[in-house]
């Protein structure tokens, strides 16, 4: 149960403030190699993300970790998960449920990936999603330098 409620300080990444589409961000970044762009799950950047993404980074690649949701490195209590999930679903950045729409997001995440390829190198940009975040990794397929998109646990859409 300690692992549940673990916090990690992401000291070790390196934190940029990005801005892309007239949108700053947080992103958490370390490493070196073709780029792998991590999507958090619910509640946002927890130790167990963030171990994921020193693995990603130990494997030889540059890991772009996008501060979406919640406080990053904040241990994912029952609470804590509950509200963000709230909060992410009435989000006008998020538009999980809006049909036929590329959410604000996503369309900020695509132009991560065509931002990082070039400084990185290699064939392509990967993205993985998690959960909540695992389509966002397939609607990153719409940009061309993206070439590994991986679904991790996709929980949308909700009720189909």
């Amino acid at each position: 149960m300690a692992e549940l409620i673990a916090t990690d300080r992401l000291e070790d990444f390196n934190r940029l403030e990005m801005t892309l589409l007239g949108e700053t961000r947080t992103v958490f970044s370390m490493g070196s190699g073709p780029a792998v762009i991590v999507m958090s799950e619910m509640p946002g950047i927890h130790h167990l993300v963030a171990e994921f993404a020193r693995k990603v980074r130990d494997a030889g690649f540059t890991v772009y970790m996008p501060h979406m949701f919640g406080e990053a490195g904040r241990a994912p209590t029952p609470g804590y998960i509950l509200g963000s999930v709230a909060r992410a679903c009435i989000s006008r950045e998020f538009s999980a449920f809006a049909a036929n729409k590329s959410s604000p997001i996503v369309d900020w995440l695509r132009a991560l990936a065509a931002h990082v390829h070039p400084l990185c190198g290699g064939k392509g940009v990967g993205a993985i999603g998690m959960c909540f975040t695992g389509n966002f990794a397939l609607s990153l397929m719409l940009e061309p330098s993206v070439v590994a998109p991986v679904l991790s646990q996709p929980s949308l859409p909700l009720f189909q």
